[in-house]
């Protein structure tokens, strides 16, 4: 993981971002290898009608990547995923991520991506976890990993009893699973990274990765990619 960012390099201040569900139905999670492909691969995505962009930091690339495309990228939507210390998130924000997206959550991470002041989804997997951050005022979450812990079966379950309660479930979702979930009422995006296949990011095949954001942003409610 990379070092902190230089206090002389600061990114420029993001644009305010209401809510993470309402950006786009279809959220790319993105793992950088190369900072050098994450400009073009942004505007890939951006030109196949999926702004909103989820740079995990699982890579020692993932900062680099994310300030550069806030900074090169203008009409990106650009968020940091898989932020589990305060630390990082003071970093990302300062690298000019518009959101954040955790896999779990505890009261110091909530705290602390609560008063970055840019909209962050803490992750759930249990009903507990749901109701605890509904006890906080957090309405908005990631269901992580979904296909794992449940998938459509289980927020469909959940939709009753907890109706307040609104996901963006991750964790292997494809074009195939995608519109069921997004047919549920309390799911109003989901995380995926199916349009960003190794072997065109490995190509820099920009073009296929535009096909197939395009794809992604076509899927509705019951429907499939054309």
């Amino acid at each position: 993981m990379s070092s902190p960012l230089p206090s002389s390099t600061p990114a420029p201040a993001p644009a305010a971002t209401a809510s993470v569900l309402d950006l786009a139905s279809v959220v790319p999670v993105v793992v950088v290898e190369d900072a050098a492909d994450a400009v073009p691969l942004a505007r890939a995505l951006v030109a196949g009608g999926l702004p909103a962009i989820e740079v995990t930091l699982r890579t020692p690339a993932a900062r680099d990547a994310l300030r550069a495309i806030a900074a090169e990228v203008p009409d990106a939507v650009v968020g940091a995923g898989t932020v589990i210390t305060p630390g990082q998130v003071r970093e990302v924000v300062a690298a000019g991520a518009r959101f954040l997206v955790s896999p779990g959550w505890t009261d110091v991470l909530l705290e602390s991506m609560r008063a970055s002041g840019v909209p962050f989804l803490p992750g759930v997997s249990t009903v507990s976890e749901v109701v605890a951050l509904l006890e906080r005022g957090v309405r908005e979450m990631k269901f992580f990993p979904a296909r794992a812990a449940g998938g459509t079966a289980y927020l469909k379950a959940i939709a009753g009893p907890l109706p307040q309660a609104r996901f963006c479930p991750t964790g292997g979702i494809g074009p195939d699973s995608a519109p069921d979930y997004l047919a549920l009422p309390n799911v109003a995006c989901v995380g995926g990274s199916w349009m960003l296949p190794a072997d065109a990011v490995a190509a820099r095949d920009w073009a296929r990765v535009e096909r197939l954001a395009r794809a992604a942003a076509d899927l509705s409610a019951g429907g499939a990619a054309r």
